[in-house]
């Protein structure tokens, strides 16, 4: 920042729910500001940005626009947060909007917390693009982005040696709405949950391969391969949500898990099963991480961490961090431990000696 008694300017790319409810935790921080929003829904457009929130808040001053390049032009803005899709080739065009423009990038996009592990050529790109810009980009969220893989990488900090990391996130899939429930399968026969996995309409957790390969970077490992598998929770009782009702026999959620291998040798295993109402067969959720080593780890966390106000809250208490890194691609272990920001975004542990980005670097084989 030029001006080191300024706000820390942020622009809003997407004002969904988790786009809305990072807005609306921003407005209530010290030493950052709003100076923009942007979405494409015309609903949104033309009104203030306000009435996207939850519960809203009238009189922002912020007018929603869907004509981004104008307004990132215009207001120039410290910090651009996209939250608009899940996916690398989905968020890549906002994303080099926001560096032309002069801006530092958080998304949510789950392919973006290791886009190396998408397409290394693509990140390459954003790596390069970011330097010549003199700014960051990074990729957040509950998980990936901390649960399993940041909280990981730290508790491996404790290990002389690590020889393997079995972790397992247990959630709830109830709060979600349909498109979420289709895209894992709820509702569905098992046969149809097949046909679903085989033609990529359910895909269960996206974000495997990224957690995989930030760890494997992180403790120094070269992965071989990583496989993955899904398959369905069939439930035994009926469940019911505000949004779907479910019968014995038909699928409750999707049971997704990653392995990652050095030769043929498991190193790294991530489980995510998820579905709707597990207390109906007594399922408990939570986040449970074993690291084997010397010394051996266990981490049980119950209930699980909150998906939904975790991802909006790494998208905000990251903030400082990135604007303060070295230019360039970065991924949530090459900066600082990610902390809550109660006092100022100003503040003098926020001034521009934190870690910064070492460019692009780890692949998986």
């Amino acid at each position: 920042m030029s001006d080191p008694g300024a706000a820390v300017s942020v622009v809003i790319w997407g004002l969904g729910a988790m786009g809305a409810g990072i807005a609306s935790a921003l407005l209530g921080k010290e030493g950052v500001r709003i100076v923009g929003a942007i979405d494409v829904d015309p609903k949104k457009v033309g009104r203030d940005m306000g009435a996207a929130l939850s519960p809203p808040r009238p009189g922002t001053g912020i007018v929603v626009t869907d004509i981004a390049t104008a307004l990132l032009k215009d207001v120039r803005p410290h910090v651009c947060v996209i939250a608009t899709s899940s996916f690398l080739a989905d968020v890549l065009p906002p994303v080099k909007a926001a560096v032309g423009a002069g801006a530092n990038v958080i998304t949510i996009a789950e392919e973006m917390a290791f886009p190396q592990a998408v397409d290394k050529g693509v990140s390459a790109e954003i790596d390069r693009r970011a330097q010549e810009a003199g700014v960051s980009v990074l990729g957040t969220g509950i998980n990936p982005g901390f649960v399993l893989d940041t909280l990981i990488i730290a508790l491996t900090g404790a290990c002389t040696e690590v020889t393997g990391i079995r972790a397992r996130r247990v959630n709830d899939l109830s709060p979600f709405g349909p498109t979420v429930l289709k895209t894992q399968g709820v509702g569905t026969t098992p046969e149809e949950f097949q046909r679903g996995v085989d033609a990529g309409t359910i895909v269960g957790h996206v974000g495997f391969a990224q957690s995989l390969s930030m760890i494997a970077t992180a403790l120094g490992w070269g992965l071989d391969r990583i496989d993955e598998v899904k398959e369905p929770i069939i439930s035994q009782t009926c469940r019911q949500t505000p949004y779907i009702e479910i019968e014995p026999g038909q699928v409750a959620g999707c049971d997704h898990s990653a392995r990652g291998y050095i030769g043929d040798n498991e190193v790294i295993t991530l489980e995510h099963p998820q579905q709707i109402m597990p207390e109906a067969e007594r399922k408990e959720t939570g986040d449970f991480v074993t690291v084997e080593g010397t010394p051996g780890v266990r981490m049980a966390i119950q209930p699980e961490i909150a998906g939904g106000i975790g991802t909006m809250a790494l998208a905000v208490n990251m903030i400082p961090a990135v604007v303060a890194a070295q230019p360039g691609l970065l991924t949530m272990d090459m900066l600082p431990v990610p902390r809550s920001i109660m006092g100022d975004f100003r503040g003098p542990a926020f001034g521009g000696s934190q870690g910064g980005g070492e460019g692009v670097r780890g692949d998986v084989k």
